[in-house]
């Protein structure tokens, strides 16, 4: 079997994996429908609201899973072929469509008639799957989104100003290393910028109560 028809098979089973509803599950497993409760959400932060603490890292964690692994199968199937920088065009365009594919089922759930969550904790993991060129990149996002919400408490705040790190770090990241973001790899910082702007779209209305000074802030511990 050819690289590339293992990486468009890929394709569906990271839509297939992204769609798996964690947070419901999880929520469902422990007496509770977080689509009918909270904010409605079926992600980690709802859940943690809900649940406590443990269960948002518990949610985070298999969301971020099911974007990273089908990215990780895809980058050790693209390993076999020599240095990733002289990959064709082809080639990361299908490692892209399986990242995108797994935050489209997580955003657009097979499982739950086409709604889902906001993407960050997918998008996180399909990051981090995608190396070496996104994933010094995500972890420079994922340290963004920790700054940002230690110092100010708001997860939706964290995860809108993380999204928007992400592609100027792939952008920094590039450069250091000889890649060429506005070039070879200019589709890469593309695939980046699409990313932001689901996650900051699916995030429309936390802006507006954001805006409005209504947005759930996560309390402090005394």
């Amino acid at each position: 079997m050819t690289t590339q028809t293992i990486l468009l098979l890929l394709i569906p089973i990271a839509y297939l994996a992204g769609s798996i509803p964690f947070g419901l599950l999880v929520g469902r497993a422990k007496g509770i429908d977080p689509r009918t409760a909270g904010s409605g959400n079926i992600g980690a932060t709802n859940l943690g609201r809900l649940l406590g603490l443990k269960f948002f890292f518990i949610v985070f964690v298999l969301d971020l899973l099911k974007g990273l692994l089908p990215m990780a199968a895809a980058s050790w199937v693209l390993s076999r072929d020599g240095a990733a920088a002289d990959r064709s065009a082809m080639v990361n365009l299908l490692h892209l469509l399986i990242g995108f594919a797994g935050i489209c089922g997580h955003m657009f759930s097979v499982f739950l008639r086409f709604t889902g969550g906001k993407g960050v904790a997918t998008s996180t993991g399909v990051a981090l799957g995608l190396y070496p060129f996104f994933t010094v990149a995500g972890l420079g996002a994922m340290t963004v989104w920790i700054v940002v919400f230690v110092a100010f408490r708001y997860v939706s705040l964290a995860s809108i100003v993380g999204a928007a790190a992400f592609p100027l770090t792939f952008i920094i990241i590039g450069r250091l290393n000889g890649w060429d973001p506005f070039g070879r790899q200019l589709p890469l910082l593309l695939f980046a910028i699409l990313v932001t702007v689901l996650i900051v779209v699916r995030h429309r209305s936390n802006i507006a109560r954001l805006r409005a000074g209504t947005e759930n802030k996560i309390a402090r511990k005394k």
